[in-house]
């Protein structure tokens, strides 16, 4: 057979529970050895039971023969799905031959509790303790006894807080559960199948919870943003195999009491004392002393309970340090050689009392203590009191720190390599892109994009991990979206964020600065107070269409673009409400944000915005078969760009502020007309070159910096720029030392950034936008938007520079593909091996006139290579339409322009 099926996912995921989503979306991933292999149809069997689907009864849907190529996003079209149920599903495939697949293993969802009627369980908590600011984490647990063999028992889960759930000793779940949202509006439940750590006779549910960011420090203002008290609500569900069930819920049956943790927090770190934990209080047998309590009960929460969108936060990574020493006062420091985040586990033996302070910090000052300058309020120290029973193990429980250099305090005895491990810690997400070329600063720069990505990627794409601000900035997130998407598997991830900003939407149809709401809408941050603020500045909110956008694009999600419309619509009619002959006033108050000596005026930034949120309004119209909008946006897209134009632009295509930033943001959003985008593009080079082949953008022109040369015929300025060493510059940083993507071109230099620590982040992803041209441009693997999510993919990659070998890879959800070139400086050959996934297609373009295809010179004028059809050629550029497969190419790069 020539199509097998290796790969089953519902909802993006790997047998998920508790979903609450009506119609589940099913995806298989396909794999043959055959050339241009593909699907031609499929059937779907979904069943209630395992049994059942052994036996090919499909009790809930059978999809029949389907005919169609497509084996992502199938969308479950059974009978009406019930809270708590299981289903079971499998899929076979038939070729374009007509010959069948086997069937795919089984794979399976459950539902959640889709009604709030569904749930019986209570909010439980613990009293606040009087005139204490940081309060101790409360510490819950519930026995129950159970007398049956059981079949299948689902625990539900979730906190306005944190919780860390456990079952007879051992911890359920993931990380900072449930999340961060707008708790007054919904919060997020957690499933867990726990039929295996069940037992007869006793078992006991424990809880510790955490303030988190419901009644923790967020941001800017400080502790008891939603809340002044964290509590959990728990249900779970068992199932006896004679058929019977039962419920165990949160409720006034619980005990409570505080424990060894005195506080911790998101922001301010976490204090443990080993003396004072409960020893086997999570376990069966446990008496509970008198300091054990009844749990306080919280009614009146009127949010949504909704299931998890977001993938589940874990330690993805432990590394050791590469290197320590003792200081002068008789600290110790070490470096972990990469800055991370996350957190630092701690091994020590001393006497009990002794205290062990472990703080955190991403650099060294010069005389080689912790720079603690730029953390503002934030405290990355964590505090552990020992018990004094030998070997101790400690890591903190609901806290996390941005660093790479770590100082032990008050450390018993001497320490060694081992004594700390760092865990690294970030929102699940498969690794989907890898690029490496032949040199290494480039790859370095390329590590430290993805490390800047792990270390904001937690729960919500952060600003900054280490200082006292840890928000979701929206600009930030929309700038880096393209680049996240090829590093990593972001679907679930900003399809959750996306709910986030809608939460936030104002009643106006502004989006606001930061999701989930921080205190923009609950403090209104935007007031005469603190009026540099504003819920709607340009780049911004934005982001509420170009995310929704970009995970079409990269996924083919069509659901995105449907649940996330209205809002988008609400956010194009605020701006244009709110404008002046559709010219925006000077409402973009961050402007190109840490842009370097180049001051973009913020109306023509403002504008050049609200063009291309509704010029991709107008293109997601079209997708959803929306042909009355598509055609309405269109045309006020079509007036906006002449606005801007009349507006700003000279006759000489020169634009008002003559920055980098206005030129890259009018070419990029097409705002020009053809005779103006070939004067817009000197002017640009001519600013380049007049600052010495640097760059002056900032946030937001940076991404679109190195886009707009390539695709206006300036690809040497553009490698110029990416391999540019002297300050500002990516490489800069590196040269510097930098592990992770700065904040700030002149963060840590002798530039003028050294002198405002505040603004001193060294792990600020934004500027790392450029590993979207890294992929899209130099790998040469870009998405159709006419067949999104890589069904059809656009292989050109453009050599230049000083490279002469990329290789690059991207995991979509039909396969993996694969782009390695080879550029011979002497013989001027270009040599391309590519792999296409089973089941899609690409349109490749290589650089030259083609000589050799899979080994075979073309001897005859025509190609006939299995897979490979010729579509046209000049002399510098080859183009061919390729079925699924390997293939390798080699042209001839004598007469190629720089413009390739």
């Amino acid at each position: 057979m020539s199509l097998s099926i290796i790969e089953c996912l519902t909802e993006y995921a790997n047998n998920p529970l508790g979903l609450d989503v009506r119609r589940p979306r099913l995806f298989w991933r396909l794999e043959s050895n055959d050339r241009s292999a593909a699907q031609a149809y499929y059937q779907v069997l979904v069943a209630s039971s395992q049994e059942r689907l052994d036996q090919g009864v499909a009790d809930q849907w059978d999809s029949g023969k389907v005919a169609s190529d497509q084996s992502i996003h199938i969308e479950y079209a059974g009978d009406k799905l019930i809270s708590e149920q299981t289903y079971y599903w499998k899929v076979r495939v038939w070729d374009t031959q007509g010959e069948a697949s086997a069937w795919s293993q089984t794979a399976y969802w459950s539902m959640g509790l889709l009604s709030r009627a569904d749930w019986k369980a209570k909010w439980i908590g613990r009293k606040a303790e009087k005139g204490v600011d940081m309060q101790p984490s409360p510490y819950l647990r519930k026995s129950f006894q159970l007398a049956k063999q059981v079949k299948r028992a689902f625990v539900y889960a979730t906190a306005l807080g944190l919780y860390d759930l456990r079952l007879n000793g051992s911890r359920i779940g993931a990380l900072f559960a449930p999340g961060w949202t707008d708790y007054e509006t919904r919060v997020q439940v957690q499933a867990y199948e726990i039929t295996d750590q069940l037992t007869v006779g006793e078992n006991v549910f424990g809880a510790i919870l955490g303030d988190g960011w419901y009644a923790g420090t967020v941001g800017f203002l400080g502790k008891n943003v939603y809340g002044e008290r964290p509590f959990l609500l728990l249900q779970a569900r068992i199932e006896y195999l004679d058929g019977t069930s039962e419920l165990i819920i949160s409720d006034s049956s619980w005990q409570a009491a505080k424990g060894a943790i005195l506080y911790s927090d998101l922001i301010k770190g976490e204090a443990y004392d080993a003396r004072l934990e409960p020893t086997g209080w999570d376990q069966a047998g446990y008496q509970a002393a008198s300091s054990w309590e009844l749990p306080d009960v919280r009614t009146g929460y009127n949010g949504l309970l909704v299931a998890t969108i977001e993938p589940p936060v874990r330690i993805m990574q432990v590394r050791k340090p590469v290197s320590f020493r003792r200081t002068e006062e008789g600290t110790f420091i070490y470096d972990m050689g990469q800055n991370m985040v996350g957190w630092t586990e701690l091994k020590v033996s001393g006497a009990a009392g002794d205290q062990v302070t472990v703080s955190h910090a991403e650099m060294l000052n010069p005389d080689g203590s912790l720079y603690l300058d730029n953390l503002r309020v934030a405290v990355q120290q964590d505090h552990y009191v020992l018990k004094g029973t030998g070997e101790e193990r400690y890591e903190p429980h609901f806290t996390f720190h941005g660093f790479r250099y770590v100082e032990l305090i008050g450390y018993p005895g001497e320490p060694d390599l081992d004594t700390i491990v760092g865990k690294v810690v970030h929102s699940e997400m498969a690794e989907t892109g890898r690029l490496e070329t032949n040199d290494e600063m480039v790859n370095r720069l390329y590590a430290n994009i993805t490390w800047g990505q792990r270390g904001n990627f937690l729960s919500v794409p952060t600003d900054c991990p280490q200082r006292d601000e840890r928000l979701g900035w929206t600009g930030d997130a929309q700038i880096f979206a393209r680049t996240a998407a090829y590093n990593m598997n972001v679907s679930r991830f900003f399809s959750k964020y996306m709910q986030d900003m809608i939460d936030s939407q104002l009643p106006s149809g502004a989006f606001t600065d930061v999701a989930p709401d921080a205190g923009w809408i609950r403090h209104k941050m935007w007031n005469a107070n603190l009026n540099w603020f504003a819920p709607d500045n340009a780049g911004w909110g934005d982001a509420g269409v170009i995310i929704p956008w970009t995970l079409y694009l990269m996924y083919g999600d069509i659901r995105i673009l449907e649940n996330n419309y209205q809002a988008m619509a609400d956010w194009v009619s605020y701006l244009r409400d709110n404008t002046e002959d559709l010219v925006r006033p000077d409402y973009a108050n961050y402007g190109d944000w840490l842009s370097i000596d180049a001051d973009t005026p913020k109306e023509v930034l403002a504008t050049a915005y609200f063009a291309y949120s509704t010029q991709l309004l107008a293109k997601i119209a079209g997708v959803l078969g929306r042909e009355q909008d598509q055609t309405q946006y269109e045309s006020l897209f079509a007036s906006i760009a002449q606005a801007f134009r009349n507006a700003f632009v000279g006759s000489d295509g020169r634009i008002h502020g003559e920055t980098q930033a206005v030129y890259v943001l009018a070419l990029q959003f097409n705002l020009l007309t053809e005779e103006l985008n070939k004067m817009a593009i000197e002017h640009l080079t001519a600013d380049i070159s007049a600052r010495g082949d640097r760059l002056s953008t900032g946030f937001l022109g940076v991404g679109y910096l190195l886009p707009a040369l390539t695709d206006h015929q300036k690809l040497d300025v553009a490698y110029t720029l990416l391999t540019q060493e002297e300050f500002p510059s990516w490489m800069y940083s590196i040269k510097h030392g930098a592990t992770t993507i700065w904040e700030r071109w002149d963060g840590w230099t002798e530039h003028k950034g050294f002198q405002t620590p505040s603004m001193n982040s060294f792990n600020h992803y934004s500027l790392g936008s450029v590993g979207e041209w890294m992929f899209r441009y130099m790998a040469g693997i870009e998405a159709d938007p006419a067949a999104p999510g890589f069904k059809h993919a656009i292989i050109r990659p453009r050599p230049g520079g000083k490279l002469d070998r990329v290789k690059a890879s991207y995991d979509s959800l039909y396969g993996t593909i694969e782009v390695a070139w080879h550029l011979s400086a002497s013989s001027k050959v270009f040599r391309i091996e590519v792999s296409i996934p089973v089941n899609t297609t690409a349109t490749i373009y290589v650089p030259g006139r083609v000589c050799v295809i899979d080994g075979v010179e073309n001897t005859s004028g025509t190609w006939e290579i299995e897979g490979c059809q010729p579509l046209g050629s000049t002399e510098e550029v080859s183009w061919f339409r390729l079925g699924a497969g390997r293939y390798t190419f080699e042209s001839d790069l004598l007469a190629i322009k720089a413009s390739v």
